[in-house]
């Protein structure tokens, strides 16, 4: 028994030809390379949400900002002046280009997800983070 019909049946495909264009992948890479070329766009901004210790430990990627995961949603949702004044750089806009970083790529999952829940549209996660980016400089 066909509950559709040719009618229904065309329209179901239209719309599933439809939605093949409407979904985008969930999660967007950077590359060592993309990330290595940061301090060349201000634009960008390199948020690396591994602890302040951490950092002492073993340093930070050029042009990255630390702002600590467990911070994040706090940190994004500062108002412009008050972003500034804690971490020297202006507040990213919601289109603004953000990269996250952690240590060994778990982390920039999460962050991902809380900036995309603050309605950040343009969230790229550096799956390689620390451990790629040392391996690659030689650290």
């Amino acid at each position: 028994m066909d509950l559709l019909g040719p009618a229904g049946k065309s329209v179901v495909i239209q719309l599933a030809n439809r939605v093949k264009f409407v979904l985008r992948p969930i999660t967007t890479m950077a590359t060592y390379e993309q990330v290595k070329d940061v301090p060349n766009h201000p634009e960008v901004y390199l948020i690396d949400v591994r602890r302040k210790e951490e950092l002492e430990q073993t340093g930070c990627i050029p042009a990255s900002i630390n702002i600590p995961l467990d911070e994040l949603d706090k940190a994004l949702n500062l108002d412009a002046a008050a972003f500034k004044n804690k971490y020297a750089r202006s507040k990213p806009e919601k289109d603004s280009k953000i990269i996250f970083s952690c240590r060994s790529g778990n982390r920039v999952l999460e962050a991902e997800k809380i900036a995309k829940g603050l309605g950040f549209c343009n969230v790229v996660i550096y799956k390689g983070s620390w451990n790629e980016w040392a391996q690659k400089e030689g650290l």
